[in-house]
């Protein structure tokens, strides 16, 4: 059975999501977990972007100990030492190089004729393998380059010692047979083409990203690139999920498997979900919440008497459990532990006497506890961010004649503050009288609200990122009332947002 590497690119193109900003430490506890998941490399972000890309970069490569860890560089010498100096630290470092070589490109945002992207592209693999011993090389476009052109350059990449060349459809142009017949023609028209691996790297503009992948793996391909939930620029990448289960459940079609871990593709998710803010809509493949529901009676009829009528794989496979209420208020300690190792989490006594006491609080106001109510509850703070300021009550005051007022007391460090304000809504009234404690000035970007289970008395859980000047940071919140859900997501953003300018400032200190 063939290996297909997988090289994931969710901490670079999955963050290039409009709105989605990772801060170092959410960075690496999704780098942590992808490395559980066995990813085989991990491009962990565009050092050359900005000093706080390198920075995670850097706090990624060093964190991952069994993963390639990888940084982007356009084909300038400037961005090849920024890489170097990003993954100093890393076990296993690798540098992924990239020039535009479509017409389009090379007219309009090169300005380079076909020989000046030639000698370019072998100038920059040439400096990179002076300090790497892995690189790949992208021709970005190259879905829509000419094909003998295109061949010469990969031709070109391996001579000049790349060890992985990268076939990208950018803008999710083409369509699963064309894409397919780019590898075979690479493959038959490049000499020594055997000794590099080639990659297909997807959007999905057109829906097309899984596909493509596919039959680029059908026609040879040793990698593929994509990012977890298919997040990305635009339209998105290829869902690496999507990737592995077809070649898991379809292996006999294919004859390739990947070397992931398939049971941590659920928590991989959930985690992404929760840090990016992006909702995963529940008809996703693989990792929606319908994947494995089932609500037509001829449906569950078949269910009932053979699963495998209507589920070609088992929710078992990707980390789920089918077995969703176990716990409520009256259960102990004991069995709380039990149900997070259960869960996937091993924890600290401190992490399990706070969760616990959480969990306590949750179960006196609903009647079940499900799994995803715990995963929540787990999940709500992952990255511990200095609490400058604390939530500690609400009050809002509200009337479809009247003017919503809310009513926040918050603490700090010195003291207890209580403010009152009025709003558009009763989420507006509340925001205002944080502001007024705070003192912040800052924008609401993106405000979202989503239920963590089923039911009236399910836990609501909001996303909010707030900007100020060119800082952005997000917040969240999760209760069984949705007001004081926004309230904490907003309090979480805000102390996020005041953390981000503290680290602002000794980096800009550091550089004086």
């Amino acid at each position: 059975m063939r290996k297909i590497y997988v090289f994931d690119t969710t901490l670079r193109d999955g963050e290039q999501s409009p709105g989605v900003n990772l801060n170092t430490r959410e960075k690496v506890e999704i780098a942590l977990q992808l490395e559980k998941l066995k990813i085989d490399r991990m491009e962990a972000g565009f050092p050359a972007a900005s000093p706080g890309d390198l920075a995670a970069v850097n706090a990624v490569a060093r964190a991952v100990k069994d993963v390639t860890v990888i940084g982007l560089s356009r084909s300038r010498e400037s961005d090849i030492d920024a890489v170097r100096e990003a993954l100093q630290g890393a076990q296993d470092p690798c540098i992924h190089v990239f020039l535009a070589t479509s017409p389009i490109h090379r007219k309009f945002k090169l300005r380079m004729e076909k020989q000046q992207v030639l000698e370019t592209a072998q100038a920059s693999i040439r400096y990179a393998k002076k300090y790497f011993s892995k690189v790949e090389f992208s021709l970005e476009d190259a879905g829509r380059t000419e094909l003998d052109f295109m061949a010469e350059v990969v031709g070109m990449a391996v001579r000049e010692g790349a060890n992985v060349i990268n076939i990208p459809d950018t803008v999710g142009y083409l369509n699963p047979s064309e894409y397919g017949a780019i590898f075979k023609y690479l493959k038959e028209n490049v000499p020594d083409i055997e000794k590099v691996q080639l990659s297909a790297h997807c959007h999905n503009d057109l829906g097309m990203a899984t596909a493509n992948t596919l039959a680029a793996i059908l026609n040879g391909a040793d990698q593929i690139e994509g990012t977890i939930n298919g997040i990305g620029e635009r339209a998105g990448n290829t869902a690496i999920e999507e990737i592995a289960m077809a070649l898991e459940t379809r292996s006999e079609f294919f004859g390739a498997k990947t070397g992931l871990a398939l049971t941590e593709i659920a928590r991989t998710s959930r985690l992404v979900s929760k840090l990016t803010g992006m909702v995963v809509p529940g008809n996703k493949a693989i990792v929606g919440a319908n994947a494995f529901a089932h609500e037509s009676g001829i449906h569950q009829d078949g269910m009932l008497k053979e699963k495998t009528t209507y589920e070609i794989m088992t929710p078992e496979s990707i980390g789920l459990k089918e077995s969703k209420l176990v716990l409520g208020k009256h259960s102990g300690r004991h069995a709380f532990r039990e149900k997070l190792l259960d869960l996937g989490y091993e924890l600290n006594e401190d992490q399990v006497n706070d969760a616990f006491a959480k969990f306590k609080v949750l179960a006196d106001k609903k009647k079940e506890v499900s799994d995803e109510d715990l995963l929540a509850l787990l999940e709500e703070k992952l990255i511990d961010t200095p609490e400058v300021f604390k939530l500690e009550t609400i009050f809002v005051a509200y009337g479809n004649e009247s003017t919503p007022t809310a009513r926040v007391r918050i603490a700090t460090a010195e003291q207890t503050i209580e403010e009152e304000a009025e709003g558009n809504g009763s989420v507006d009234a509340i925001y205002n009288a944080i502001d007024k404690v705070t003192g912040e000035e800052v924008t609401l970007a993106d405000y979202s609200i989503k239920s963590v289970t089923h039911g009236k008395d399910a836990q609501g859980e909001v996303h909010v990122v707030l900007s100020q000047n060119e800082v952005a940071a997000q917040g969240r919140g999760l209760s069984t009332d949705i007001l004081e859900a926004s309230a904490r997501a907003y309090v979480d953003a805000v102390n996020v947002l005041i953390e981000k300018r503290k680290t602002f400032s000794r980096r800009e200190r550091a550089t004086l």
